[in-house]
C-alpha cells in the first residue's frame, strides 16, 4: 500500500547554521495515529511544516500519496494541500466572524476564486459543518463569534474546520499546549475518535509524554534533529526516553519527582 506520507532521507538547514533535520527517513499509513516527541529545538515543528512546503526542505523528498511535495507548483501544490489538514497551537481563527464560518473555511480550497472570496458556500457544504459542529458537542456555538470562546472551544472549532476540508492526512502542532488538563483530554479525545473513524492518518506533535503514550498508535522522537524511536508505545523504554530527552521518564510525566524538569518541558 502507497503511505500517505514519506520523508526520503529529509535535511533542513537554516541559514543560522541550525540543522533542524537531519536524513529524516518514515513512512506514515492511512488510520495512523502518532505523536512526535522531544525536547524544544529537537525539530518537531519543522518536520510538521515540510509536509505541505511550509517550509522548504534542504535535501532529500518529502512525498504525499506518492508524489514529490517539493516539485509541485500551483494547482498542483494547491491540490495536494487540499489532502492535508492542519491544527495550531494558537488556533488560528478568523475571530471576527463566527465558528460556523470558520469551519466552513476548510471547503475554500475545493471552491472558485469569485465564490470562496465571496463566501458563496453551498446548502450542502453549511449542513455538513453544521453536522461536523453537532459531532463536537458545538452547534449551540454556530453563530457565536470566534472571538467569544474558550480556548478548548476554539481548538474545537480549528479541529472541526480541518476534517471539513476531507483531509488524508492531519498535522497537529502542539495542540493541547494552551489548555488546562480537562480541555487538553477533550480536544485529545476528539481528535483520536474523529481520525479513527475516517481513517485519516494523524501527526501529533506533543511535549506531554503521558499523552503520547495514552493516545498513539505510533510515536517517533526526535533528537536534535534525527529520529532516535520509531515504535509503539510499549516499545518505548525508559533507556529510549532518556536519550530522546535527557532525563528520566518520572521527570517528564505530570506529577513527576522533579516539577523544574516537567516545567522546562511545558515551556519548551
Amino acid at each position: 500500500m502507497e503511505p500517505v506520507l514519506k520523508f526520503q532521507n529529509v535535511t533542513k538547514n537554516y541559514p543560522n547554521g541550525v540543522h533542524a533535520l537531519k536524513n529524516v527517513s518514515l513512512e506514515v499509513q492511512e488510520g495512523e495515529f502518532i505523536s512526535v516527541i522531544g525536547p524544544s529545538g529537537s525539530g518537531k515543528s519543522t518536520l510538521l511544516r515540510a509536509v505541505n512546503r511550509l517550509i522548504p526542505v534542504s535535501g532529500g523528498e518529502v512525498l504525499v500519496d506518492g508524489e514529490p511535495v517539493s516539485r509541485l507548483r500551483g494547482r498542483k501544490l494547491r491540490e495536494m494541500r487540499h489532502k492535508i489538514g492542519m491544527i495550531f497551537q494558537n488556533y488560528n481563527l478568523v475571530y471576527s466572524l463566527s465558528v460556523l464560518q470558520n469551519v466552513l473555511h476548510g471547503r475554500l480550497g475545493y471552491m472558485s476564486g469569485p465564490r470562496g472570496i465571496f463566501g458563496l458556500y453551498s446548502e450542502e457544504d453549511k449542513q455538513a459543518a453544521l453536522d461536523l459542529l453537532e459531532e463536537m458537542g458545538m452547534e449551540q456555538f454556530a453563530y457565536h463569534r470566534a472571538s467569544d470562546l474558550s480556548g478548548g472551544q476554539k481548538q474545537r472549532v480549528g479541529i472541526a474546520r480541518a476534517i471539513n476540508q476531507n483531509p488524508r492526512l492531519l498535522l497537529c502542532d502542539e495542540p493541547i499546549a494552551s489548555l488546562d488538563p480537562s480541555s487538553s483530554k477533550t480536544i485529545m479525545d476528539l481528535l483520536h475518535e474523529m481520525t479513527r473513524k475516517r481513517n485519516i492518518a494523524c501527526i501529533v506533535n506533543l511535549h506531554q509524554l503521558d499523552v503520547a503514550l495514552k493516545y498513539s498508535t505510533r510515536i517517533i522522537g526526535l533528537s536534535k534533529g534525527e529520529v532516535v524511536f520509531d515504535g509503539t508505545p510499549e516499545e518505548l523504554t525508559g533507556e529510549m526516553i532518556e536519550r530522546i530527552y535527557g532525563t528520566s521518564r518520572e521527570n517528564l510525566m505530570i506529577g513527576g519527582a522533579k516539577d523544574e524538569a516537567a516545567d522546562s518541558l511545558d515551556c519548551a
